[in-house]
């Protein structure tokens, strides 16, 4: 008999897909979340209120053999030109390894040891507006023609907030992606020093480049350029 399995990322796509997925009497059979290990702490508590809500347990599963920050720094590469090198360093829009190495093929290898041979029907939480990104999986949200706005309202009326992340930033996956754009960057500079803080010194332990344009230094000081020009703006009125 085929399983029904939903990957949930926490966000309000997932989030919402699972909660009108229990409200349509759709079966499920598993609910799992990939931890990255780079999630905002906000998330892992919006994950333990989403469980007790729903009543039903969540499988929280990891990369055994580390997470973001492991494969960052410590994992010897053992194949390629870089063999015998240390980590992977940040992640590039053409070597997004993180999503491979703490994700999917996490999800997949748990699945297939798990269920060994069962068919097994994923569903994935993508919104309508990024239908695009539709890929052999099942998108309960597509075919109900529920963008991220309605999901994101939907997610509030039922009372899950995320600690008030998404009135600050537009995604709020893992908090250390350098493929967010810079605005997004500036406001966890901003909202979230703790965490950025962290990132700089991240930063000094890779001679991985953050992004093609900047490095974490190099944003750390336009920010606090544009602060001090703020400043000066707003004390000539």
């Amino acid at each position: 008999m085929k399983k029904h399995i939903v990957s949930l990322s926490g966000g309000k796509d997932s989030t919402a897909m699972l909660l009108l997925m229990i409200e349509k009497n759709i079966l499920i059979d598993e609910i799992i979340f990939c931890d990255t290990g780079a999630e905002f702490p906000e998330m892992y508590e919006h994950l333990r209120k989403l469980e007790t809500y729903i009543g039903q347990e969540i499988t929280w599963i990891k990369n055994p053999k580390g997470d973001f920050f492991y494969y960052f720094s410590k994992y010897e590469k053992k194949q390629g030109k870089n063999k015998g090198a240390k980590g992977y360093g940040w992640p590039t829009m053409n070597a997004r390894w993180c999503t491979k190495a703490l994700k999917t093929d996490v999800i997949e290898t748990y699945v297939k040891a798990k269920y060994q041979g069962v068919p097994c029907k994923e569903y994935i939480g993508i919104a309508y507006d990024e239908r695009h990104r539709a890929k052999g999986k099942s998108y309960p949200l597509i075919e109900w023609g529920i963008t991220e706005e309605k999901a994101l309202q939907y997610c509030y009326d039922k009372g899950f907030t995320w600690g008030g992340l998404y009135e600050i930033f537009t995604r709020v996956s893992c908090y250390l992606c350098p493929l967010q754009r810079i605005g997004e960057l500036k406001k966890l500079r901003q909202h979230k020093p703790g965490l950025w803080q962290k990132m700089m010194e991240m930063d000094r332990l890779t001679d991985y480049p953050f992004r093609k344009d900047y490095t974490i230094a190099e944003l750390e000081k336009r920010f606090q350029a544009e602060d001090r020009q703020l400043c000066f703006l707003e004390s000539e009125f």
